[in-house]
C-alpha cells in the first residue's frame, strides 16, 4: 500500500529553502498548499517529516469530508491536534513519519498502514486503523464502510538523546533525576535514534560525512543513526531514503518546537483533584487486542456516546451551573464526580471556564498530555540529535515551524532559545533560508 512512486513530475525548485516559523501548528498548512499551487510540491504522494511531542493526527470529528476540496473553508475548520489527516484525505500526504520524544508515547511504535476515507453513514473522514490513539477519538471505521479511500503509511520513531544511550553503568552528565523518563517497560516495536556523532558536529562543514564513532564523553550533545532491534519492520535511515526516493524526494520537514521541551498546560489550568476527576470522567480503556471488527465498532459507538454526552453535559452548565443542572447530568452513569468537579471549579473561580474544562478532559483517555520541562541540556542534546538525523537526509522542500509557546505547550520562556538554535541548524545544513517570520506582525510576508 503506497508503494508506487507513480510518474516522475518536473517539480519548480526554490533558490533558497523557505522556512515558515508559525505560532499555532495548523497555520502551516496554507504554505504547503501554496507550494503545491505554485509546483514546488506535487499535487500527491508528498511525504512529512513531522518532529512533535503531538501526533496531531486527530480528525475534526464532525467536519464533512468534502470541506479538504474547499480550502479556505477547511483551514477555518482545523485546530493545532486535527490538521495532518485532511491533508491524506485530500491526497497531498501518502507517507507520514512522526518522530517524537522519549516523552511521548501516544501511538504505538513501528510502521502503521491504513486507509483514510469518506465514513458512508457520516460523510465525515474516518479511518481504518485500530490503534487506541484513533479508537479513543471514535475514529475508527471498517474498510467497507469507507469511501474514496486513501493509502497512509505512518511510521513512528522515538528519538533519544545521548543520555539515554548511554549503557546503564555509564555515569552521565546530567542528574538521573532531571533525565526524561524512559519509555514505558515492555514497550514493543521501538525504533529509536541513536548518538553516534562527535559533540560539536554541528558547528562543521554540513556536507562532511559522520565519522560513526560513538561518543567518547558522556556528556557529548550529538545524535545519528536509526537502530530497530526488537522489530525488523521498523524505520531506519535507509527506510527513510527509500520513503523519500518513492516521493520523488519530495518532501516536507516539519518542527513543532515542543518537541524539544513541552508541557501540558491543563495541569496549571485545574487543582490535581480536578484533572483527577476529569480523567475519570473522559477515561477510555484500552480494548484488548484480540477483538474482533465489530466489537471494535461497538467500542467506538460507545465512545462516541460518552463524548457527545459529556460535551452535552458541559455545555449545559456553560448555560448554567445551578444544583439541578448539576444533578440531572451526574445521575448519568460514570458522571457522579461531576458534582464534586463543578464545587470544586466554582469555589476556586467565580465564573467557571466549563468549555475549557471539557477541552482538557478531552486530552484525559487512556493516557495523559506528554509535559516534560527540559533542561537546557537536554534541549542542546535534542538539537544535536535532531542535525545529525537530517545531514544524513536530502534537503527538504520546504521547513515549518510551530512555536506552539501562545497555548504554553511549549514553555513561553525557551521558545526563543529553541528556535535559534533549530534555525542554526537548518542553516548550517542547508546554507542561505527564505525565513517567514509568520507569527510576528511585523516581519510577515504580503
Amino acid at each position: 500500500m503506497g508503494d508506487s512512486a507513480g510518474p516522475r513530475v518536473s517539480l519548480r525548485r526554490y533558490p533558497e529553502l523557505p522556512v515558515w516559523v508559525v505560532e499555532n501548528h495548523q497555520e502551516v498548512l496554507p504554505s504547503i498548499y501554496r507550494a503545491i499551487g505554485s509546483k514546488h510540491l506535487p499535487a500527491s504522494n508528498i511525504s512529512f517529516l513531522h518532529f512533535d511531542s503531538h501526533p496531531d493526527l486527530l480528525i475534526p470529528v464532525n467536519m464533512p469530508a468534502d470541506t479538504v476540496f474547499d480550502k479556505e473553508t477547511l483551514f477555518g475548520e482545523l485546530s493545532i491536534e486535527n490538521w495532518i489527516m485532511p491533508a491524506v484525505y485530500a491526497g497531498h500526504f501518502s507517507h507520514v513519519m512522526w518522530l517524537h520524544p522519549t516523552w511521548a508515547q501516544q501511538i504505538r511504535e513501528g510502521r502503521h498502514h491504513f486507509f483514510v476515507g469518506k465514513d458512508t453513514s457520516t460523510t465525515t473522514i474516518r479511518v481504518t486503523s485500530t490503534d487506541h490513539y484513533f479508537l479513543s477519538d471514535g475514529l475508527f471505521v471498517p474498510e467497507d464502510q469507507l469511501e474514496h479511500q486513501k493509502p497512509l503509511q505512518l511510521d513512528v520513531i522515538m528519538v533519544k538523546p545521548h543520555e539515554l544511550c548511554a549503557s546503564q553503568g555509564e555515569d552521565a552528565a546530567v542528574p538521573s533525576a532531571k533525565k526524561p523518563k524512559l519509555a514505558p517497560e515492555g514497550l514493543e516495536n521501538t525504533a529509536a535514534v541513536h548518538c553516534d556523532c562527535p559533540s560539536g558536529e554541528l558547528e562543521k562543514d554540513a556536507g562532511a560525512q559522520s565519522t560513526g564513532q560513538a561518543c567518547q564523553e558522556p556528556s557529548s550533545l550529538c545524535f545519528c543513526s536509526f537502530e530497530s532491534q526488537q522489530c525488523p519492520t521498523t524505520a531506519c535511515t535507509q527506510e527513510i531514503l527509500e520513503i523519500l526516493k518513492k516521493s520523488n524526494d519530495a518532501f516536507v520537514l516539519d518542527i513543532d518546537l515542543d518537541f524539544f521541551s513541552v508541557k501540558n498546560p491543563f495541569k496549571e489550568m485545574f487543582s490535581q483533584e480536578e484533572y483527577k476527576i476529569l480523567q475519570e470522567l473522559y477515561q477510555f480503556k484500552k480494548p484488548a487486542s484480540n477483538l474482533s471488527e465489530e466489537d471494535l465498532v461497538d467500542i467506538v459507538d460507545t465512545r462516541i456516546r460518552q463524548l457527545e454526552d459529556l460535551e452535552a453535559a458541559f455545555a449545559d452548565l456553560c448555560d448554567g451551573d445551578d444544583e439541578e443542572t448539576v444533578q440531572k447530568w451526574a445521575s448519568n452513569p460514570g458522571m457522579e464526580s461531576l458534582v464534586p468537579l463543578v464545587q470544586s471549579l466554582k469555589k476556586r473561580t467565580e465564573v467557571p471556564d466549563y468549555e475549557m474544562a471539557h477541552q482538557a478532559g478531552l486530552t484525559c483517555d487512556y493516557s495523559e498530555l506528554p509535559h516534560h520541562i527540559s533542561t537546557e541540556q537536554e534541549i542542546e542534546c535534542l538539537i544535536q540529535s535532531v542535525y545529525c538525523l537530517l545531514r544524513k537526509l536530502p534537503k527538504p522542500t520546504l521547513v515549518t515551524i510551530a512555536r506552539s509557546s501562545l497555548d504554553d505547550y511549549c514553555p513561553s520562556e525557551q521558545v526563543d532559545t529553541i528556535q535559534e538554535k533549530v534555525l542554526k541548524v537548518l542553516h548550517s545544513l542547508y546554507g542561505t533560508l527564505d525565513t517567514h517570520l509568520v507569527y510576528s506582525a511585523e516581519s510577515a510576508p504580503a
